[in-house]
């Protein structure tokens, strides 16, 4: 009965004799023993490297919040020279009404602004989604 090519695997395994069975575990053994060590070796400088960046990172959310209240601390001034400057032509309460007007209504526009920009749609990794849909669709894909 002749065989078709086709149905026969393109591998066949040789039998390995005893030794080299024994040295192919050990080899085997070896490899995995140095794939974890290379594992955490690899963790070890990520959490590294993460700590410094963390730190990093503190130190500069720390100059931006003090410059932020210096900022703000100058932006008050100004509110207050604003308030100052029209008491020349308004009354001062009238001059006080007509800055804080203007400043709620331009926190206002600022606010509305930070709020589409935080919008669930626009924060929806979108590239990521579609890249899992891909995959998910190229694992399930059955060849004929």
């Amino acid at each position: 009965m002749a065989t078709n090519p086709a149905q026969e695997p393109l591998y066949r395994p040789v039998p390995l004799r005893e030794t080299e069975r024994g040295s192919t575990m050990s080899l085997l053994r070896r490899l995995v023993d140095e794939l974890a060590t290379l594992l955490h070796q690899e963790l070890a400088l990520a959490a590294a490297e993460m700590s410094r960046s963390i730190d990093s990172l503190k130190a500069g959310i720390g100059s931006v919040a003090t410059g932020a209240a210096v900022m703000f601390a100058g932006f008050l001034a100004l509110l207050a020279a604003a308030i100052l400057g029209l008491s020349y032509a308004l009354p001062g309460w009238l001059s006080a009404l007509v800055i804080g007007i203007a400043v709620v209504a331009i926190g206002d526009l600022v606010l509305q602004a930070g709020k589409r920009k935080l919008s669930a749609r626009t924060l929806t990794p979108r590239r990521t989604q579609e890249s899992l849909r891909r995959d998910s669709e190229l694992l399930t894909r059955r060849t004929p």
